[in-house]
């Protein structure tokens, strides 16, 4: 594929360039990474840095971060964001990935109004990129193009990370996309904001760019609902390289604006790993990876007994990024038959049936 063409050797002579170009020296001084975004007074973004928002669908991450980006062109506080940017850094890029243009003049218009700012014209601080329609190559070609050559820029949301790869699981493309951001950052001095949703059944960023996200990224916030109030969504911070901060929560007001619920306490979490949501292969399983694995297991054989059934079953959803065991294979097949995505007739063997209904 087309983005493997980055991964090149360089010569010996570049790499001595490189090698002297990245020594440090204690005859030099080196500037203290410029704080631009702040909550109750905690670092959650630097110029020449990237940050992350994760969070289950429907969590809100979206209006969480029209709050961010809010905050920016104020260049002062909305929710519990507080932006300091500096003159010359004061222009705000916004990349989104998934929605069509409707949709991201509605996002475009709610940042605008946050930000106690005419939403009938354009601003000159903020632009706006809707970039569905193309490929991940060409999206972060264009992105690139826009980074590089905005004056004033000092903030860029990539709302939608993911859509900047093929396969979300690919460690090539992972390190490619991250190194981007880096490389981004450092060379135009700016700060990055992902959006990268979690896996469904734990608190992990999705696939191995999210592995990449939180190994790398300054920030990661956790946008998720309160299990007791689901119009409430609290915002805090998983990962974090300053001093963590208290979280805080937000409702959607009937002007369709997120609104600061004073006052809130999150649910203490239990000690050690979250308690996981039971697993359920109708939801926790999409449709086409239902597809994907079963076309791949029946691919080998037409019909198998259940145990045969059962491993080539925990192999083929494991190559997708599904993973499972006996105890998730068990309640898998059940659903495969209850919805005759396989059959089992007059006690013979299981087979496929292509043409199911899900």
């Amino acid at each position: 594929m087309d983005y493997m063409k980055e991964f090149k050797d360089i010569s010996a002579e570049e790499a001595v360039i490189l090698w002297q170009a990245s020594r440090l020296s204690l005859s030099k001084s080196y500037e203290k990474a410029p704080e631009i975004l702040k909550v109750h007074g905690s670092v959650i973004g630097t110029l020449g840095n990237f940050s992350a928002s994760i969070g289950k669908a429907k969590s809100k991450k979206t209006f969480n971060v029209s709050a961010i980006v809010a905050a920016a062109l104020k260049n002062g506080t909305v929710l519990r964001y507080v932006a300091e940017l500096s003159d010359g850094k004061r222009k705000v890029l916004y990349v989104d990935t998934e929605q069509s243009p409707y949709h991201c003049l509605k996002v475009m218009k709610r940042i605008l109004r946050m930000a106690d700012l005419p939403d009938d014209r354009d601003n000159e601080n903020l632009e706006f990129l809707a970039l569905r329609k193309y490929t991940p190559e060409q999206r972060i070609k264009i992105v690139e193009q826009a980074i590089y050559n905005t004056p004033d820029i000092g903030l860029v949301i990539i709302d939608g990370i993911r859509d900047m790869v093929y396969d979300i699981n690919s460690p090539g493309e992972s390190t490619r996309i991250i190194s981007k951001l880096m490389q981004w950052t450092d060379d135009r001095q700016i700060h990055i904001h992902t959006i990268l949703h979690q896996n469904k059944g734990d608190e992990n960023a999705r696939g191995h760019i999210g592995t990449e996200l939180n190994n790398k990224a300054e920030t990661v916030l956790l946008v998720e609902k309160d299990k007791s109030n689901g119009d409430i969504s609290s915002v805090s911070a998983m990962h974090i390289q300053a001093m963590d901060f208290e979280p805080f929560a937000f409702r959607i007001n009937d002007s369709a604006l997120p609104e600061l619920i004073e006052g809130y306490k999150t649910e203490s979490r239990k000690p050690g790993r979250p308690e996981e949501e039971k697993f359920d292969p109708y939801r926790h399983i999409t449709e086409q990876q239902h597809r994907i694995a079963l076309e791949a297991v029946f691919g080998l054989k037409e019909e198998y007994g259940y145990k045969e059934l059962e491993d080539a079953l925990i192999k083929s959803y494991t190559s997708i990024g599904v993973k499972l065991n006996h105890q998730k294979a068990v309640p898998l097949i059940t659903m495969l038959r209850n919805k005759r995505m396989i059959v089992q007739e007059n006690g013979r063997k299981y087979t496929f049936m292509p043409d199911f209904h899900y």
